[in-house]
């Protein structure tokens, strides 16, 4: 009996960079042996969807799964899929990722996603093949989100596994259909920066966090030893020479990321990754020390507010505040370990005044960590809903009148291409003037500040950038700054972002 093919596709997240699609290669390693497969990723392809249809037309193809974050990758990912329910109506259209599993309605009811897989899929997708394959009843799997009848089926979440016990990755069949080397690409961290996933969920519960719905507060980590097997495998094979870790927080355990530093401290690599401020600022002072002399240079948090009512109307959860925001940014500075913050501005209020107020409030307080540590990163975003049911902030958010597009093409439409890299929220509190106010004072910070992860930025244009920009970020005058705005464009000035994404 011939073998069944499956084809999995990784549609483009970003047009400036590549980087290992850990979350194919999961679910490739869940079917190595058993299902043969392709690997199309559309970060590395000029026209992804000429190369898919290429391996489609050799006839040999069952299935098609497609991993589907939200925003860029929803451009590849639903006309893609379209057509090949159109032209290929036998091949069962898979997808994961985080787009799907928060609005399953939306894409099943698509007409060309038959399943979605619900979280991990390293025990359900293979499962899910097998049942298709005997033609057998699926509905005891977990993980898995399905149609029947035009219901909506939604069945169990499995815990997260054991990440030791699940199969290695399959780094060298990706290298069969592109060389890794084009997935190392030049950072601020270095020539050839890797990204890795070393832990699934977070053990938090923020109400704007798309992470929440998935593993509903569950965390587990990859242990310190199999992580620096994988990197020194990497670095010895490949030159990787640093590493994003993509983990949605690395540093949950001090145990475990100490142990990491301790193994990798001699390796010369360069690592980034996520943690929550208020974890970390419990870590030893010994123990941030171990980790920048390891090459831990740069860690992103989500700072979100310096308000403390906003901070637990988010439902951040643990004991951050305004002031361990400000005081944790000067602690790193001793440890020469840059602070990445983001910051959530445009929140739901009661009424447009204190919505305003708020982003006013927030702009000072982002002036204020710049000046206890002017080192410190600054990426802003503008709030951006999330189907966190049941939480104050999503309630609030309907009762402004708020509401997700129900088809799924809408989603790329112009109006919503954007909408969930946070950058233009289609949200009715938000009025125009308070998204200008925020992109201008987004343009000045970083003419005043240029952001260090700009490798292409000489230092003559950041000089030039912080003198046009010094008397409107000294003075609070942030409208209509065209000079700054015709510099950046003309130097392609690339605006602080979260590492690898």
């Amino acid at each position: 009996m011939k073998t069944p093919t499956v084809l999995l596709f990784n549609p483009r997240a970003q047009n400036h960079k590549a980087r290992i699609p850990n979350s194919i290669l999961q679910v490739a390693a869940s079917i190595e042996g058993k299902y043969n497969y392709y690997i199309v990723d559309g970060n590395l392809e000029k026209d992804p969807e000429s190369v898919i249809f290429k391996y489609l037309e050799r006839g040999d193809i069952t299935y098609f799964a497609s991993t589907v974050m939200p925003g860029p990758q929803l451009k590849q990912a639903i006309p893609i899929s379209k057509k090949i329910r159109e032209r290929y109506p036998l091949i069962k259209i898979i997808w994961g990722g985080y787009f799907p599993s928060n609005h399953p309605a939306t894409v099943l009811n698509s007409g060309y996603v038959d399943f979605i897989v619900n979280g991990m899929g390293d025990v359900c997708f293979p499962a899910l093949l097998d049942c298709l394959e005997a033609n057998a009843s699926y509905k005891h799997l977990n993980n898995l989100i399905y149609l029947e009848e035009g219901k909506l089926h939604v069945t169990k979440k499995d815990s997260i596994y054991d990440l030791d016990t699940l199969p290695q990755l399959p780094f060298e069949k990706l290298n069969n259909f592109y060389p890794l080397d084009r997935y190392l690409g030049k950072t601020y961290l270095g020539k050839k920066t890797l990204a890795y996933h070393s832990s699934f969920g977070c053990p938090f519960t923020c109400s704007f966090c798309a992470v929440v719905p998935i593993y509903n507060a569950r965390w587990k980590g990859k242990s310190a030893e199999l992580i620096y097997q994988d990197v020194r495998y990497l670095k010895d094979k490949y030159g990787a020479s640093a590493i994003e870790f993509h983990d949605n927080n690395f540093f949950v355990s001090e145990k475990r990321v100490v142990e990491f530093a301790r193994l990798v401290k001699n390796d010369n690599m360069v690592w980034w990754g996520e943690a929550r401020i208020d974890t970390m600022d419990k870590y030893k002072d010994e123990s941030l020390k171990i980790i920048r002399e390891a090459g831990c240079k740069m860690i992103f948090f989500g700072a979100e507010t310096g308000n403390d009512d906003v901070l637990k109307k988010m439902d951040k959860g643990g004991t951050q505040t305004g002031e361990q925001i400000l005081k944790f940014a000067e602690r790193l500075k001793k440890f020469d370990i840059i602070p990445e913050y983001s910051f959530v501005l445009g929140l739901p209020s009661d009424t447009e005044e204190e919505t305003n107020k708020q982003i006013n409030e927030d702009i000072a307080f982002i002036k204020k960590v710049k000046q206890v540590n002017p080192d410190t990163e600054i990426i802003i975003y503008t709030y951006s809903p999330v189907p966190t049911e049941g939480s104050d902030m999503y309630n609030q958010v309907l009762a402004n009148g708020f509401k997700f597009p129900e088809k799924l093409e809408d989603w790329i439409s112009p109006a919503w291409e954007n909408f969930d890299l946070r950058k233009n929220p289609l949200t009715p509190w938000l009025k125009p003037y308070m998204i200008d106010k925020i992109k201008e004072f987004e343009t000045v910070l970083n003419g005043y500040y240029p952001t260090n992860s700009d490798i292409r930025l000489s230092p003559f244009k950041k000089r030039v950038l912080r003198a046009l920009s010094a008397w409107r970020y000294k003075t609070g005058i942030y409208a209509f700054p065209k000079e700054l705005r015709f510099l950046q464009a003309m130097w392609k000035y690339r605006q602080p972002e979260i590492e690898g994404f």
